[in-house]
């Protein structure tokens, strides 16, 4: 079978959809709960049969552990910056992430490869982006969204010379469902700065970054 090839996709005009600007609701397990008892109910399946009895209230747990980052902020991971003689590109790859689908709700996973050229030598603490990523993931999204959120935050908060964030998944309602296409892969970037004005940087940031997309 031949190999399918990635999916790219560049949105760099989605807006971001900020933790700051909702407020933050509690997860209403209960609401959960009765939901996922009459999908049951509704496909044929007998709720309170020995399999099933618990699985609302495990769907419920689900939900609030993978919708997390709607009841917090991720910009505060970067609000702790540091002063290094380092203008050069900063880069971490393959952040592992697991988000899902809005359209679907079912799981999309993948890693992200984040750049950034510090000015000034404003730096922030690596494991700080992968907390980024980490929470604008869990919470019902686009991957599309999902870059350009990463991206705009960093350049945001840090105000760097440049930024690229580049993502590639295997999403699940591509897999289970419609086409069922299980290895497709789709790849998006978001690209800001020097990045999006300079060929020059951005080819250097995808050499450094290219032996890890699939």
């Amino acid at each position: 079978m031949a190999q399918l090839k990635p999916q790219r996709r560049q949105l760099d005009n989605l807006q971001p959809l900020r933790a700051e600007n909702r407020e933050p609701r509690p997860v209403d397990k209960e609401k959960i709960k009765a939901a996922v008892r009459m999908i049951l109910e509704a496909i044929g399946e007998d709720p309170d049969r020995e399999g099933l009895v618990d699985t609302p209230r495990r769907v419920a747990d689900y939900f609030e552990e993978v919708t997390l980052g709607l009841r917090v902020d991720p910009a505060r991971h970067l609000e702790v910056t540091f002063s290094e003689e380092h203008e050069e590109m900063v880069i971490v790859k393959d952040i592992p992430f697991q988000s899902i689908c809005e359209h679907h709700l079912v799981p999309f996973v993948g890693k992200a490869h984040v750049v950034y050229i510090p000015r000034k030598g404003k730096v922030v603490g690596l494991s700080k982006l992968a907390r980024v990523v980490e929470e604008y993931a869990r919470r019902p999204q686009l991957q599309e969204r999902l870059t350009s959120q990463v991206a705009d935050l960093i350049m945001e908060r840090l105000q760097p010379m440049g930024v690229m964030v580049v993502m590639e998944a295997e999403h699940m309602c591509m897999t289970m469902r419609g086409v069922r296409k299980p290895g497709a892969v789709t790849v998006t970037s978001a690209v800001r700065g020097i990045f999006r004005k300079s060929e020059v940087a951005r080819k250097e940031a995808l050499a450094l970054i290219r032996g890890n997309l699939r």
